[in-house]
């Protein structure tokens, strides 16, 4: 069984929170952009809600590494932390596919630099829909339209091409999902 389950909807404006998403897949539990929250609970609370102990978290995918996707990673002491270059264990630096890289059965890392050069989209195929976690938009009524932090915006818009063909259902980086496809 294969699920997704947004913990917390992110926000940008005067304060900053990430969209943080639980993934179930097989023997993986993977939290996805442990970033910047009011207070902790609000990532903790739906986990324990959902059964899942911090303790047995086995993976961490970080869209990118700007501390609002990324500063509440330690909460997951067990968990392998997965980006767009590497993975990272401990104090071991380990190499991964890169495009492609499966952090398990059913959900891969696509490669989708555009906000930042090191941005990573998790594409996981649930039992119910296709899901994109990505930066490539920031809210769930896809705006901004051209991101103010972006280097190259033309980059952004392949990928976001590439996703909505792919995905039903889109989970931005501050925001809730959005639907691709009923």
């Amino acid at each position: 069984m294969t699920s997704v389950h947004l913990l917390h909807a992110g926000y940008a404006g005067d304060r900053v929170g990430s969209s943080i998403v639980l993934v179930r897949d097989a023997d993986a539990l993977i939290v996805v952009d442990p970033g910047m929250v009011a207070r902790r609970s609000l990532i903790l609370d739906p986990l324990r809600d959902l059964g899942v102990a911090p303790e047995a978290v086995t993976h961490v995918f970080l869209s990118h590494h700007h501390p609002d996707h990324t500063v509440n990673t330690a909460l997951f002491p067990n968990a392998e932390v997965v980006d767009f270059w590497a993975r990272y264990k401990d104090d071991l630096w380990l190499d991964h596919d890169g495009e492609g890289h499966r952090l398990s059965p059913r959900a891969e890392l696509w490669l989708t630099p555009g906000h930042t050069e090191e941005d990573a989209t998790l594409v996981v195929e649930a039992d119910d829909a296709v899901y994109a976690m990505t930066h490539l938009w920031w809210r769930e009524d896809r705006t901004p339209e051209e991101d103010p932090l972006a280097a190259d915006q033309a980059s952004i818009e392949v990928h976001r091409a590439r996703v909505l063909a792919a995905a039903d259902i889109v989970i931005p980086g501050h925001g809730g999902p959005f639907r691709v496809r009923p």
